[in-house]
């Protein structure tokens, strides 16, 4: 029901892919993004159960990246290999660079392989929607024209929707995508304390709503 179309290695050598489902009609297209960062591996195991499910009778493409930095999830560490906070290394208006600490940018801004991947993925399709899994905060956040979207998956969820995060977010996905590109971006916070069976539990009907109703 779905296949690869993209792949990319990392530094440490792991293979980092995107797959497209398999439908030649679809109404709109959404991107769906698990492990950004390498300490929250929980995104990884929602998607991968949400391709299990029967996608007969799907509205929408989905592109699925299951897990972006696989190099941090390995060493079970926020940042890649480079020590680079992926979601503060993306070309916006705001990056900056700052001292080499937990959410340290790079020296530039899209110098990191798993950047510039999702970079081309944004060039090279018309995106309707952003569906990027965190944790722990149990919130959905959203960037760009994403209000509607979030109070949508606040209700499935049971999670609050929080505009803001609660700090600076220089060079972030959500700024890239969501207030500069203006694709509808939704960052679903899971939480922490939660085990992984219960949160796809949780959140389950997200993918099927943003599959067969959005």
């Amino acid at each position: 029901m779905y296949k690869p179309i993209k792949t990319v290695q990392t530094k440490e050598n792991n293979t980092i892919t995107l797959y497209e489902t398999i439908n030649k009609n679809f109404d709109k297209t959404i991107l769906i993004i698990g492990v950004f960062h390498g300490e929250e591996p929980q995104g990884e195991y929602l998607i991968n159960e949400f391709l299990k499910t029967d996608l007969n009778g799907i509205k929408n493409k989905l592109l699925i990246i299951p897990c972006l930095n696989p190099d941090g999830k390995n060493r079970n560490q926020r940042q890649n290999s480079n020590g680079i906070d992926l979601n503060r290394n993306f070309p916006t208006k705001n990056w900056e660079k700052t001292e080499k600490k937990e959410y340290y940018g790079g020296e530039s801004p899209a110098s990191e392989i798993e950047t510039k991947f999702m970079t081309e993925v944004l060039n090279d399709n018309k995106i309707d929607a952003i569906l990027s899994i965190h944790a722990p905060f149990r919130v959905v956040n959203y960037d760009g024209p994403a209000e509607e979207l979030a109070e949508k998956i606040s209700k499935i969820t049971g999670y609050k929707v929080q505009k803001d995060i609660g700090y600076p977010t220089p060079g972030s996905f959500g700024n890239y995508a969501g207030v500069e590109r203006k694709i509808p971006t939704i960052t679903l916070e899971l939480p922490e304390d939660e085990t992984n069976e219960t949160l796809w539990i949780q959140n389950k009907d997200v993918f099927k709503y943003l599959a067969f109703e959005y």
